[in-house]
């Protein structure tokens, strides 16, 4: 039995963070990071059935096309994405009442959909991109057992190349799940590896007032190779999303509208209409 301490419930029985009960939730998932965002995917539902908030944690759950399907904004960071995951995990996987690890056990669909700036020139503002991997720069995840489920040669070559500071963690890298990249991959999206932060600022190369570990860092990242694999893009969430997901046997995928690029300096004209016509084409292949 998981003790009180370890699997925290509201009183009404939910779980603690998310403040849901496993019958508010869709085997189909949508993470965003903005709870504004939320809505605006819901609002191409044909009917909303559970809708509820705590904190930056907004979920709703609704009917599109025919298929149940819940949207949940998780925050900004990886560790946002630890107490949603393991929270979702628990509303499928543990029996609440009981305590107990259920026999048979429930495999969820999770992608996210988010926006990010191409670090390539040849994937233009507007565009969209599939992470078939996710490079973990945080070091949330290492609190796991992930050996088994890292792509080391990959972790090496990008440790190697851009003289990655061991100070700061070893680097992971976890691939997207094969099922939905074929279920939502079409000639309109690019596919790449996607780098996730722990921070914003330093994490990500920027400056104000403090000095960075690595100036360059950013500069090395653009230029990382492995076996054509390039880094498409960087944000905060992919990494720890693909790296639980698969230690707990869902399947998880990561769509990002690029609404900048940093190779040739622009921005989107209209980064909200590149934003919702993701969203739409999300949708529909999951409602397929």
């Amino acid at each position: 039995m998981i003790a009180s301490s370890e699997l925290i419930l509201n009183p009404d029985g939910s779980v603690y963070h998310l403040n849901l009960k496993p019958e508010h939730i869709a085997k189909d998932i949508i993470f965003v990071g903005d709870q504004n965002r939320v809505e605006k995917i819901t609002k191409h539902f044909s009917s909303i059935e559970f809708s509820q908030q705590k904190r930056e944690f907004k979920t709703q759950t609704g009917i599109y096309k025919g298929k149940r399907i819940t949207v949940m904004s998780t925050g900004i960071g990886p560790d946002n994405i630890d107490i949603v995951m393991n929270e979702l995990d628990a509303l499928v996987n543990i029996d609440l009442k009981t305590r107990e690890i259920k026999e048979e056990l429930t495999s969820l669909n999770i992608v996210r959909i988010g926006t990010s700036g191409s670090l390539q020139e040849d994937i233009p503002c507007d565009s969209f991109v599939m992470s078939q991997y996710g490079l973990g720069l945080d070091n949330m995840l290492r609190s796991y057992l992930i050996d088994e489920i890292s792509e080391t040669a990959m972790e090496d070559a990008f440790i190697a190349q851009t003289n990655w500071d061991m100070k700061k963690g070893r680097p992971y890298v976890v691939k997207a799940s094969e099922s939905l990249e074929k279920r939502l991959e079409s000639d309109k999206i690019f596919k790449g590896f996607t780098g996730t932060a722990g921070g914003f600022y330093g994490p990500q190369g920027r400056v104000l007032r403090l000095d960075i570990q690595d100036t360059e860092l950013n500069s090395k990242m653009d230029k990382f190779e492995f076996e054509g694999i390039k880094m498409t893009n960087l944000e905060m969430e992919t990494g720890a999303i693909y790296g639980l997901g698969k230690l707990l046997g869902h399947e998880c995928l990561s769509l990002n509208a690029i609404i900048a690029n940093r190779a040739t300096g622009t921005f989107s004209e209209d980064p909200y209409k590149a934003v919702d016509a993701l969203i739409e084409y999300a949708l529909d292949k999951l409602a397929e």
